[in-house]
């Protein structure tokens, strides 16, 4: 306990501490200093510098009380890797200075930490009355309750099974698992790969399963890696200006070796998205891993000022397309798999897997429904799973045979993909071929799929007149009937925003 300027530091239970040697508690009246460096030594001997200066250099000796060495951290994420991974070498070290020990390790939140502070030791006396401990030295200042400042060193939560290992590639997805693997295996103080990595594409489709795997594949070769969504950023500046520990919550985020972050397009207010510009600069600016994933290119993130928009795009940007047939079926049988260890005996005919693959939505959302509809009806109703109870289960997730309603961010998106354009070229007054084409073909794409009126559509492109959108549909209209290459094109771009 505080008391005054004085710590006093007593035992009120008799512990009774085996010690390395003959056990005589005489012998353990040494620095606890001593021991913890001699444990930090021999540790970072078998485990690397490079992985000891990642993960070490911030651990504290607390004190030593009975047979428990407190230790502590400065971060949750800190905390909860070394729990992970080195609890246990911790132990065997610690039982090699003091027999019978054991490691407890906590976040240092509670108080600031005098600069004086020195590790004690508490133990058992001879004498039934505790006397105050010889090597509890006195605290010259006292302890003050800090700022609070929001600890983003842990993260978002993460999903254990989220990896490399239980992801199901195809062609809609290759690229953009190529590229987070990449991402994920540079060694720790290499240069960053292509930096910032942005991957983008509709709910469902696994981007957030990419950036996981990327903290779960980073983490392991030592890199200091942090999972954040766009909401939890805001939240943690948001609170740190609060409690005035912005400043903290800035040297906090920049020690980061790999900054993921989920869920872009919910960043709002101009004072977090300049945070967040400056943290985007100043950690690519020293060569730290960026990462980000949202549900549409950086140029449609209208809500994000232009400089940051810019520098998302100066990066990797790849999309994740809608999952084919295949890999759908592929998907569906690892999650079988894996609902089956939990519910042995749980399986589903391959005719009702294809009847779900085939009808029941293009994202992995839509199959996990899908599944545990079948599985719950098979588990509370003893059903057996056939293709007739798997159609009256999931009828409500088959696709409609109704077309899509076709909206115009859509058929502005396809066909500037298509024609390797910017949404904003095609908005844009510029009048050179390789935009006009496609601005037209999009207008005449635009009246023919939706419901929308000229004036409506020509808003929608820029504020233009109907007239102008009459003009192009005309043309396109002409050009279509004369022009089979072209109405190829338009044909394919028709199916694909209709998709």
């Amino acid at each position: 306990m505080f008391k005054s300027s004085i710590v006093e530091t007593t035992v009120s239970d008799s512990v009774t501490v085996p010690l390395r040697g003959n056990g005589d508690a005489d012998a353990f009246d040494g620095d606890p200093r001593s021991f913890w460096d001699r444990v930090r030594r021999r540790l970072r001997a078998e485990i690397g510098e490079e992985v000891y200066l990642s993960w070490f250099p911030r651990v504290e000796l607390d004190g030593i009380f009975g047979e428990t060495v407190r230790l502590s951290v400065p971060t949750r994420f800190l905390k909860n890797w070394i729990q992970q991974h080195y609890i246990d070498r911790l132990n065997t070290l610690w039982n090699e200075e003091i027999a019978g020990s054991h490691v407890e390790l906590s976040v240092r939140t509670a108080v600031l930490r005098s600069p004086g502070h020195v590790p004690v030791i508490a133990r058992a006396e001879s004498s039934p009355q505790p006397r105050p401990l010889a090597e509890v030295k006195p605290i010259t200042s006292t302890p003050v309750a800090p700022a609070s400042t929001p600890d983003l060193g842990a993260g978002s939560p993460l999903d254990a099974r989220l990896t490399f290992g239980t992801y199901r590639l195809g062609s809609s997805n290759r690229l953009a698992h190529a590229a987070a693997l990449k991402v994920a295996q540079a060694p720790a103080g290499g240069p960053a790969v292509f930096n910032p990595l942005y991957l983008h594409a509709a709910v469902g489709l696994g981007k957030t399963h990419l950036l996981q795997a990327i903290v779960a594949a980073g983490a392991e070769r030592g890199r200091r890696v942090v999972y954040l969504t766009a909401e939890r950023f805001m939240y943690g500046f948001i609170a740190a200006l609060k409690s005035q520990s912005a400043l903290a919550f800035k040297e906090q985020v920049r020690e980061i070796d790999t900054l993921v972050i989920d869920d872009l397009q919910f960043l709002q207010g101009k004072s977090v998205q300049q945070e967040f510009c400056h943290t985007l600069n100043s950690l690519m600016d020293s060569g730290r891993q960026i990462v980000i994933a949202a549900d549409r290119p950086p140029s449609e993130l209208d809500a994000l000022e232009e400089r940051v928009r810019s520098r998302l795009a100066g990066g990797l940007v790849v999309e994740i397309d809608p999952l084919d047939e295949d890999l759908r079926l592929e998907i569906l049988a690892s999650r079988v798999a894996a609902l089956a260890q939990q519910h042995p005996g749980f399986s589903v005919p391959q005719d009702v897997l294809q009847f779900i693959a085939r009808n029941c939505g293009q994202n992995g959302r839509d199959l996990d429904g899908a599944l545990n509809r079948l599985l719950a009806h098979n588990q509370l109703t003893s059903r057996a799973i056939t293709l007739e109870m798997a159609e009256e289960v999931v009828r409500d997730l088959v696709r409609s045979s109704e077309p899509k309603r076709v909206r115009v961010d859509d058929i502005l998106r396809i066909v500037a993909k298509h024609y390797n354009v910017t949404r904003a070229d095609i908005l844009s007054q510029r009048r050179t071929a390789n935009v006009v084409k496609p601005r037209q073909i999009a207008m005449y794409l635009a009246k023919m799929l939706t419901l929308r009126s000229l004036p409506e559509i020509g808003r929608r492109f820029g504020g233009r007149d109907h007239t102008t959108v009459l003009h192009a549909v005309r043309k396109i209209e002409g050009l279509v009937g004369s022009d089979s290459a072209l109405a190829s094109e338009v044909e394919t771009l028709k199916r694909l925003v209709s998709e």
